[in-house]
């Protein structure tokens, strides 16, 4: 069972509801913890769910950069919550700039879900507030069509963005406190859980794979230094348009390679928005315009 504690009601309430669960809040006010204990009762309960973590950033389902999707079909599920069944790359760990990634990544792992099971859980960023916040939020509702939205708050912070939600959206928005129990992050503590969740991604055996120019989406410019793509962070997609893994190019010699632990089945690679360290995980933003056409 999912225990005692102050969601409960709302929780069971939800599971009884089933439907699309969107989960929006500020860091730190136990997003997450909610969508855990959410897919819990519902084990409990005896009904099909599917956990969606669309936190790019501060992940707990897949790697950062990529949204992720767990079934919870039966209780057993449970135990590996960590580990994603189905991946969507995104290519950043924020928003900004690639919203149209981050909304279609969610929306089609949500119609997935929709088809499978009974209650889908989704988890989302941080980002509530400002033009970039605020329109993801927006979008997110747009594709994904939730049945119920829970704002999970410390003050009143989502007042803006619930009533956007609430003004163009027929979905119930259900308001809560947050969790009392989580205890906000520093930066230093994000920094250290998002190169804990890239190391993991990219966990031994590692393999270099030669790849062609012609393989990238989107497609690389005539002429392009391809030094210029040197650490830049890639997902690997199979040929039917699904994410197998993370990898990061290496270049020398004039060769471009990617290394992985995801290479099998690889069809083609998607540019990410960052370049990432594989010896500290340290990542930074890069802008695919002025890496390939040196554009703003």
């Amino acid at each position: 069972m999912h225990g005692d504690h102050f969601h409960t009601p709302l929780l069971d309430d939800l599971v009884r509801r089933r439907g699309v669960v969107l989960l929006v809040g500020a860091p730190d006010t136990g997003k997450s913890t909610f969508g855990r204990r959410l897919v819990s009762a519902a084990a409990a309960a005896g009904v099909s769910a599917a956990y969606i973590d669309a936190d790019v950033d501060q992940t707990s389902c897949g790697p950062p950069a990529c949204v992720g999707l767990h079934w919870v079909r039966r209780p057993a599920e449970l135990a590996d919550l960590n580990r994603a069944d189905a991946l969507e790359f995104v290519g950043s760990i924020n928003p900004e700039g690639v919203v149209l990634q981050h909304v279609v990544a969610t929306a089609k792992l949500v119609d997935q879900a929709r088809a499978g099971t009974e209650l889908v859980v989704v988890d989302t960023t941080g980002a509530i507030s400002g033009v970039i916040g605020q329109t993801l939020k927006y979008h997110k509702m747009e594709l994904c069509r939730p049945d119920v939205v829970v704002g999970l708050q410390r003050g009143g912070e989502l007042e803006p963005l619930v009533g956007m939600l609430r003004r163009f959206f027929n979905a119930t928005v259900e308001l809560t406190g947050a969790d009392p129990e989580v205890r906000p992050a520093s930066a230093e503590d994000r920094r250290a859980r998002r190169a804990a969740a890239f190391a993991a991604a990219f966990t031994a055996p590692l393999e270099r794979w030669r790849v062609r120019p012609t393989v990238f989406a989107p497609t690389l410019p005539a002429g392009l230094d391809l030094a210029r793509l040197a650490h830049v962070l890639v997902g690997l997609m199979d040929g039917a348009g699904r994410c197998l893994g993370l990898g990061v190019l290496e270049h020398e010699d004039g060769i471009l390679r990617v290394l992985t632990n995801s290479g099998e089945e690889m069809r083609g690679l998607r540019l990410g928005s960052l370049t990432i360290d594989l010896t500290t995980w340290d990542v930074h933003r890069v802008r695919l315009n002025e890496v390939m056409f040196g554009l703003d």
